[in-house]
């Protein structure tokens, strides 16, 4: 018996972003550009992660908790505040994530993959016609699963093609929903 199958789904209610999925999710947001203050702090920089994005802080936050958006001219901030953000962040993120879920059952890991898809997508992507939570609403898990694919695009450009992959491209949203997608066919066997 493999570890998803000791493991029931459970109703989204009752779930939490795991440490593992939250370390996974800001891995994949990555640390956008730093400097070393005088003090030796290291400190991260605003910037804009590809063409057509928008600023972005830390790991991918790109607004702050009062819902400020985030300004190429911001001050940078530190490690400690870039972690708490994205924490912050997160944390209200859940609960919205959770809220458009009514009645639908996860496993613990479809339930960190998918608050990774909101982490980079956002949630008013989530309540898109064409995003997994269409399909979780109607019980098809695996119909879910092959709906992130219609997620590959950023600022108009397809990131499945290797003319969108070079520098400032977007090669990482496909890479990453490629791999979101296995993911979750793996959770469906």
């Amino acid at each position: 018996m493999t570890t998803k199958q000791a493991i029931a789904r459970m109703a989204v209610a009752v779930l939490t972003m795991s440490a593992a999925g939250f370390a996974t999710w800001k891995a994949n947001e990555g640390d956008g550009p730093t400097s070393v203050r005088a003090d030796g702090a290291v400190v991260h920089l605003p910037y804009v992660p590809t063409k057509g994005d928008v600023p972005t802080i830390g790991h991918g936050s790109t607004r702050y908790e009062d819902g400020t958006p985030v300004r190429m001219s911001d001050p940078p901030i530190t490690r400690q505040r870039a972690e708490k953000l994205a924490r912050s962040l997160n944390d209200a993120e859940e609960l919205r994530f959770k809220a458009s879920l009514p009645g639908v059952v996860l496993y613990p890991g479809e339930f960190d993959l998918y608050m990774n898809f909101t982490g980079q997508f956002g949630i008013g992507n989530w309540h898109k016609p064409k995003s997994p939570r269409t399909w979780l609403l109607r019980g098809d898990h695996l119909g879910a699963c092959h709906a992130l694919m219609h997620w590959r695009f950023q600022a108009g450009r397809d990131c499945a093609l290797p003319q969108n992959w070079g520098p400032k491209g977007c090669k990482g949203v496909w890479t990453r929903q490629q791999k979101r997608m296995a993911d979750c066919l793996d959770m469906q066997q």
